[in-house]
């Protein structure tokens, strides 16, 4: 042993005299004895796992030649052995998949079970699928098994998030279907199979065993025709219900493999070869019934959510109604499945099914109803059902509250949770006929103090006084009724709830009758922008000035969480009341609701929608560029959206010859924008012709610079300082980057990264004659936004085979080898069918490969 190994070995043991030193992956080839002695200690260290991927890691090495250039693994006796150790540990673990998929990568458990099938003596070159199990050998078909449920259960189930991207492609689906066919067929076999063991595949190292007792019925570990069957059907009803998703009679063969599982699993007296979730099981077997329909509602066995979905499917919503009338009492369901169900309704009215409105709305009260008797917060949707609501509702409201108090003794919890509900629908209810018909009825009576029911029969006759019973809703937003209330705290809660402009306004109306105070500042989570702060408090009225101030913070809201409906009634309102008043926050909002536009469209297209911008929204986005209007608040991120929806459609045409000089000069976002699009332009000519790339080159190198001066120290040697940024930029590296981010073009995102990985590569100091100071590129700063950029473009498409090679070879030149791996034999999959082509070469190119197989290993 060398000083510097002995010394090493002092170390560790002196500072940990108690922790034994973790066994070297060598040691298992020194002594043929060792794994199994290893394997069997209560917490070997290293694990199973970790023996597994150091062993294959080994033996998948690459060897240098004398010429010194990289030559494939070799197939010597080490690397087949440590192949076989491989093998072993797997088969200590019996071949859990589960414990295989938490503790390996995808290309390691490949790689894995790549060994079991050659080792099985798997014909190679032939399809599975084209594969009779019943003619092979039983450690042969059942190699073949293991890897198929691997197959399906990788491509369907996303166990690694690494390849989850190429999941949906063509070819992965084909082999899904193959895969399911194969294992559809081991269902058939009814006799018991074999699967390889230490044992077996120690007989493998001797040549004269290799074809006699490992292929023989009797050889490996036993595992019955039930204990198979009852894996394979979790496994296939997984998948089935997987896909059910987008194919619905899948969720029916789900069902059906999944009610054989449960069959056979209280049929086994053990379940020791059987890995699964009883849990999840139960769980996939309520959902499969309920999806199809497969439960009787009289069934006492049948759950509370199978009850409800067989009634929606029968259309007895009657039914369901009172079975959610019913549900407050017991509060069984959960609320967001009951939630769920009335969105359920809402989209079928939205759908165009008729005579559903008023199955919603009573839906809408259960649930209130229940809310209330939770103390929970009363939901936008019944606030808004309270605007106009007829006597029949307000006597249904009534029945239910009755219905959902325990009968014999309510607790008082519930008791005074109803109280407030009662006086809250008091208070919201505008028409006085109806509140005395709430305050008369028997369950008000009971459940609020004679105190509380005179200080409310009070305030009711204050608002009798005010509100004018017959009057109807105006077009006009100015023409709103509006009406007093009696509680502050009441009227800012149902403020900060609403996104309804009128029942905003009139609430607002009612709080100025009570107080003057600023009440766009109730919520501290309303914010506008800084850009029109000023504008929008230099209001003089008090009232105005909070609904224009509300309506637009609500507005931005809604779209920071893609709400563009509510957003589109909330600008649209905002817009017709400063029309009145002020031609500034006209405009403004016409900036902002153009803004709205844009990211609504753009929001459809992240999502799939191929549907190209109306003329009219594109002709808009012109206008706004081109517009000048003197001193108009305007804020950045709107001009910096708009150039990027013009890129992202692709109206190149517009950002090269007809956007006005002027603009060019004086706005960075357009500058780029046009430097971008000609560049995408001129990219099929030839190099010669590419005037603007090099100016777009330029652009980049000046953003991504920093300023370098000269300085003399005290002791008369001169120094150098070195600035954070160059002021030389159009844009700062920050902004630049929140611009890219926008950008979604394929041809744009590869055109910048391409020019950013170029940079890197040839970072260096730039020299210009216009300017004494040194421009020197950072590149620090380069390789930040390169790793940015990339990432950001895997968001858009995981499945980009350059976007991945890059981004592969980012990981590799900062030395994290594996995830560069990972990353190249994601692109390689992309691009071959998940490897049942060929890789393309210019994918796969000689640099690849020599990172991939030398430096990686």
């Amino acid at each position: 042993m060398s000083a510097e190994a002995a010394d090493r070995v002092a170390a560790v043991t002196s500072s940990r005299p108690s922790t034994p030193l973790q066994t070297s992956w060598f040691e298992f080839l020194l002594d043929g004895s060792l794994l199994e002695k290893h394997l069997q200690k209560s917490n070997p260290d290293p694990t199973p796992v970790q023996l597994i991927v150091q062993f294959l890691e080994q033996a998948s090495k690459p060897s240098v030649n004398e010429q010194n250039q990289v030559q494939p693994p070799a197939d010597n006796r080490r690397n087949r052995t440590l192949k076989l150790l491989a093998l072993k540990v797997a088969a200590h673990m019996k071949w859990d998949l589960d414990s295989l998929e938490k503790g390996l990568t995808i290309p390691v458990l490949n790689m894995l079970l790549n060994e079991l099938l050659c080792v099985s003596k798997v014909p190679p070159g032939v399809k599975h699928v084209d594969l009779d199990l019943s003619t092979l050998p039983p450690t042969t078909a059942m190699a073949v098994i293991i890897y198929n449920r691997w197959a399906i259960r990788t491509i369907f189930h996303g166990c690694v998030s690494v390849f989850s991207p190429v999941l949906l492609s063509p070819q992965l689906k084909e082999q899904a279907a193959d895969s399911i066919t194969v294992l559809e067929g081991a269902l058939q076999l009814k006799k018991d199979f074999y699967v390889h063991t230490l044992r077996t595949l120690d007989l493998l190292a001797a040549d004269a065993a290799a074809n006699g007792e490992t292929e023989s019925s009797t050889a490996g570990l036993r595992i019955s025709a039930d204990d198979l069957h009852c894996q394979v059907h979790y496994d296939l009803g997984g998948i089935f219900f997987q896909q059910g998703c987008t194919d619905q009679p899948t969720y029916e063969k789900a069902r059906d493999h999944f009610r054989q599982t449960k069959e056979l699993l209280k049929k086994l007296d053990s379940t020791v070869h059987v890995h699964l979730d009883e849990k999840r099981l139960a769980g996939y077997w309520n959902a499969c019934r309920a999806l199809t329909g497969d439960c009787d509602p009289c069934d006492p066995q049948t759950t509370p959510y199978d009850q409800i979905n067989s009634l929606i499917r029968a259309q007895n919503y009657q039914a369901v109604i009172e079975a959610f009338i019913k549900d407050n009492v017991s509060r069984s369901l959960p609320n967001d499945f009951r939630r769920s169900v009335l969105r359920e309704f809402l989209y079928k009215v939205q759908q165009g099914e008729s005579g559903l409105d008023e199955v919603c709305h009573k839906l809408c009260v259960c649930n209130a109803v229940r809310d209330a008797l939770e103390g929970e917060i009363l939901s936008i949707r019944f606030q808004q059902l309270l605007l106009k609501p007829s006597k029949r509702m307000v006597d249904f409201i009534l029945e239910v509250c009755t219905r959902s108090l325990e009968k014999d003794r309510p607790s008082e919890t519930s008791r005074r949770n109803m109280a407030g509900f009662m006086k809250t629908l008091c208070e919201s209810l505008e028409d006085l006929s109806l509140v005395f018909v709430v305050s008369s009825h028997k369950l008000f009576m009971e459940l609020l103090k004679e105190e509380e029911r005179k200080v409310l029969v009070e305030q009711m006759r204050k608002r009798s006084a005010t509100i004018n019973l017959s009057a109807k809703p105006l077009p006009s937003f100015y023409d709103i009724p509006a009406s007093a209330s009696v509680n502050i705290g009441q009227l800012e809660q149902q403020l900060i709830l609403s996104l309804e402009p009128r029942r905003i306004r009139q609430i607002l109306i009612e709080l100025h009758g009570m107080t003057e105070r600023p009440f766009w500042r109730v919520n501290s989570k309303w914010e506008v922008p800084p850009d029109y702060i000023n504008v929008i408090l230099g209001i003089k009225d008090n009232l105005t000035k909070d609904l224009v101030y509300i309506l637009m913070a609500k507005g931005l809201h809604c779209i920071s969480i893609k709400d563009f409906v509510h957003a589109r009634l909330l600008f649209s309102a905002c817009l017709e009341l400063v029309t009145e008043f002020s031609p500034k926050l006209r405009q403004v909002m016409l900036n902002e609701m153009l803004l709205l536009e844009v990211r609504a469209h753009e929001t459809m297209a992240a999502e799939g929608s191929k549907e190209r911008p109306p003329p009219d929204l594109v002709s808009r986005v012109r206008g706004y560029l081109e517009m000048r209007i003197h001193d108009l608040p305007l804020r950045q991120v709107v001009g910096e959206e708009c150039v990027a929806f013009m890129l992202n459609w692709r109206e190149n045409d517009y950002l090269t010859l007809q956007v006005p000089p002027s603009l060019v000069m004086n706005n960075p976002y357009i500058k780029l924008g046009q430097l971008l699009a000609s560049t995408c332009k001129e990219l099929p000519g030839p190099k010669e012709s590419r005037r603007t790339a090099k100016e777009l080159w330029d652009v980049v190198v000046q953003i991504c610079s920093v300023s370098i001066q000269h300085k003399r120290n005290s002791d008369g040697r001169v120094g150098l300082i070195k600035q954070r940024e160059s002021s030389m930029g159009i844009l700062q590296r920050s902004k630049f980057i929140t611009f890219v981010k926008k950008l979604r073009e394929p041809l744009v995102l590869t055109t910048l990264i391409s020019l950013f990985v170029r940079l890197h590569i040839h970072g260096r100091i730039w020299r210009t004659k216009r300017t004494p100071i040194i421009q020197a590129v950072d590149v620090e700063a380069v390789a930040v936004t390169v790793k940015e950029l990339v990432s950001y473009a895997l968001t858009l498409n995981p499945n980009n085979q350059s976007w991945l090679i890059t981004q592969a070879d980012i990981y590799f030149v900062t030395n994290q080898y594996s995830a560069a791996l990972n990353l190249y034999l994601q692109a390689g999959a992309v691009c071959s069918d998940f490897f049942t082509k060929a890789v393309p070469p210019d994918v796969y190119t000689d640099q690849v490969e020599e990172q991939a197989t030398f430096k990686i290993s």
